[in-house]
């Protein structure tokens, strides 16, 4: 994994979360969007609990091939959340909505 990249949550709030979610931040250096996108997640997933990962397009062919139009690309448990911006309230509702 890339030194641009760390995972985890810092100090969960509800153990539940992270056992049943991973965030996953796609990406590649220098992009602005890029690192604003990795604030909020690192924020909403230290908050919730949630373990997160990074993923740079430079280092995966598949991953550039499927998002390079779209970076930063989050995934929620492997499935496209949103792209380019990452709103923090909805993020924050897509994690934590099944426990309402």
């Amino acid at each position: 994994m890339s030194p641009l990249f760390r995972r985890g949550p810092a100090q969960p709030e509800s153990p539940e979360h992270s056992e049943n979610h991973l965030v996953t931040l796609i990406r590649k250096p220098g992009c602005h969007l890029c690192d604003d996108a990795q604030l909020v997640v690192e924020k909403v997933c230290a908050e919730l609990g949630v373990p997160w990962e990074g993923k740079d397009i430079t280092e995966d062919p598949r991953l550039h091939d499927q998002y390079w139009e779209q970076i930063p690309v989050v995934l929620v448990d492997g499935r496209q959340h949103t792209f380019w911006r990452v709103n923090e309230e909805r993020l924050r509702k897509a994690l934590t909505d099944q426990y309402k």
